[in-house]
């Protein structure tokens, strides 16, 4: 290989330019397994693509001196700059939660969520299913549409896709086809995709949401139950990751990955409801281990139709012309995408204008959709049923098996954490969420360590304290951890850089009053780190002397003493609420005093609970009586 001059090195480090010389423009990308495939950029994108828009492009000449390259602005700039652009303009960006209905306009969504099912091979070939290993590793001659390569369905790709519809409560039907979807574009060699359009292999499901789902506000009762259309298998596409200089490379280990698409009924009016609803698919997928990963992983997608109507047009049942907003991959991109395609529907409408059915784009931060192109229907895709494979049959005792071996669903698991264990519906939901359910299966590894460490047998959940305790620091004290380090390297059986043994041992202690909560945070961090010494959590508090001895009832009484000295004006407020029969005293004003015993006494044999409770005791005996004696 020739040596890469300073300047052309210089070029690529500052503005990312990759020098052409030597490098062949051909038509049709050569397949090469230990390289991504290279083409230059075309002028259509169509239905289906990950790229959400594509510039128009023309060759480069072989001869020609290449065209400068504009230095490629960072995300963290450019949502900057839009901050500041809507700042500018004076328009003021109503919060998500005051934005959910427009009076006199009503609002209609239907969502299509592809997603990857957790297989080891791909729908039509043999080769492995993979996302991280090295690009174009795992390509069989059919995924590239190799002539004379034929499809062979595998079939325990219907393993995770029978699961999934069973979750979403659909009716798996006994015989279901395939279909191919045409169009044309690089990320799909065989020029068609193929589908279940005309005979899916589910149908007919519902999904019921709550308000602890996160559904708006506005729905009656505080629940909302949507109806899915169908489930249908297909195959995924190449991924595509575009490079300067109108360069795109091609992965094709992406090609023919099993995906399931979940349509949806019309039925959705509002953005909150909508993000709701695909919140509580990924985690019903992920609970019946169906999906691969999680939207922020790119192991799921959403489409959403979006299609306004005048509040008066609702009694006649006809729907407004809808578009398609393509490709969100966060559940706030989906209500930030949908509300602001409703309001640009809205406004065009009260213009005089008409809405196009077209598909449209949205980016991170942005506040307004974008065109790509016009509505494709039936017609531009000419379906049509595969004549290279059978119809599949699915017979009733696996959806018998499967059924049976569902496992616990989200709304039950959640009643259990909120009843059992004394959580709060939001503290449940986020424990199930984070780390595609792998951390509430460590919140759970954590608790059986715990009520064995405390003897708690079979009436553990009487007491719910230690369970509360476990899952705040499950939640929020681990969580902490991530703003110093990235990756607490969650495993799916609930396992990470703090194991759950050591994080158990920790809060024995701290359930039993043995260490400060500012110790438990500090062993926390340690174990992290791996800094605990091979003894154990329990060793590291002997050998640092870090027991909690606390002080007694008399020693937080006379810093109780000590700090209400001049605090005249403090104690004064206090006597008025009581001799206005307030229920509680100014909690405040309360903390602000024991932060004074904390800062006067010895922080580490004292407890704040216990200093607020003397403190408390002495108002009511001492100090407030002797204040109305004066």
């Amino acid at each position: 290989m020739s040596r890469i001059s300073t300047a052309e090195l210089g070029r690529y480090l500052l503005t990312g330019h990759l020098s052409r010389r030597g490098c062949l423009h051909a038509r049709l990308p050569r397949i090469s397994p230990s390289a991504p495939f290279h083409r230059p950029t075309s002028q259509r994108r169509p239905f289906g693509s990950d790229a959400e828009s594509l510039e128009t492009s023309t060759a480069v000449p072989r001869n020609a001196a290449a065209a400068p390259v504009a230095p490629v602005t960072p995300l963290r700039k450019q949502l900057k700059d839009q901050a500041k652009a809507l700042k500018a303009s004076g328009r003021k960006k109503k919060k998500n939660a005051d934005n959910q209905t427009v009076p006199g306009w009503e609002l209609t969504v239907g969502i299509e969520i592809h997603a990857q099912l957790n297989t080891a091979r791909k729908l039509f070939s043999p080769a492995a299913a993979s996302f991280n290993d090295k690009p174009n590793a795992h390509v069989a001659l059919f995924d590239v549409a190799m002539p004379g390569s034929q499809p062979l369905f595998q079939p325990e790709t219907l393993i995770p896709a029978v699961r999934a519809a069973l979750a979403l409560n659909c009716a798996v039907q006994p015989v279901s086809r395939f279909d191919r979807k045409h169009y044309f574009h690089w990320d799909q060699p065989a020029g068609y995709q193929i589908t279940q359009y005309y005979h899916p292999f589910a149908r007919d499901g519902r999904i019921v949401l709550h308000a602890r789902d996160g559904i708006a506000p506005e729905e009656d009762g505080g629940r909302v139950e949507i109806g899915i259309k169908q489930v249908q298998m297909e195959q995924d596409t190449a991924k595509t990751t575009a490079q300067p200089g109108d360069v795109h490379w091609l992965d094709f280990n992406r090609v023919g990955l099993p995906l399931i698409e979940i349509i949806t009924l019309p039925q959705i009016r509002h953005p909150a409801t909508a993000a709701a609803f695909v919140r509580k698919v990924q985690m019903l997928l992920s609970a019946v281990d169906a999906c691969v990963s999680g939207m922020e992983a790119g192991g799921l997608r959403a489409d959403v139709n979006v299609s306004v109507r005048r509040s008066e047009d609702v009694a006649t049942g006809r729907l407004g012309t809808r578009t398609e907003i393509k490709n969100l991959s966060s559940f706030k991109a989906v209500e930030d995408a949908i509300i602001a395609e409703r309001d640009r529907q809205i406004a065009v409408l009260e213009a005089g204008g008409v809405v196009e059915g077209e598909t449209r784009g949205w980016s991170l931060g942005s506040t307004e959709t974008r065109r790509l192109r016009g509505k494709e229907g039936e017609v531009d895709y000419r379906y049509m049923p595969d004549p290279d494979l059978g119809p599949v049959v699915i017979g009733e005792d696996l959806v018998g098996h499967l059924a049976a071996s569902m496992g616990v669903l989200p709304d039950a698991e959640i009643d259990e954490l909120v009843g059992r264990y004394g959580l709060s519906a939001k503290d449940a939901l986020s424990l199930m969420m984070l780390d595609d359910g792998a951390r509430i299966q460590y919140f759970y590894n954590v608790l059986d360590a715990l009520e064995e460490r405390l003897g708690l047998g079979n009436d553990a959940a009487s007491d719910q304290r230690h369970a509360l305790l476990a899952a705040n620091w499950c939640l929020h004290e681990l969580g902490k951890l991530t703003e110093l380090a990235s990756d607490l390297g969650m495993t799916p059986n609930g396992e990470c850089h703090v194991p759950s043994a050591d994080l158990a041992a920790v809060l024995s202690h701290l359930h039993r009053r043995e260490i400060t909560a500012k110790v438990a945070k500090d062993l926390l961090w340690g174990v992290f780190r791996g800094d605990i010494t091979a003894g154990g959590v329990t060793q590291t508090i002997d050998a640092a002397s870090l027991w909690f001895h606390e002080l007694s009832e008399r020693e937080y009484a006379e810093l109780a003493d000590q700090v209400v000295e001049g605090e005249d004006k403090v104690l004064g407020e206090f006597l008025r609420f009581k001799q206005g029969n307030a229920k509680a005293y100014p909690q405040g004003k309360l903390m602000f005093l024991v932060g004074k015993m904390m800062r006067v006494g010895t922080e580490q044999r004292m407890d704040p609970a216990s200093a607020e409770r003397v403190l408390r005791a002495r108002l009511e005996r001492v100090y407030l009586p002797a204040l109305e004696a004066r």
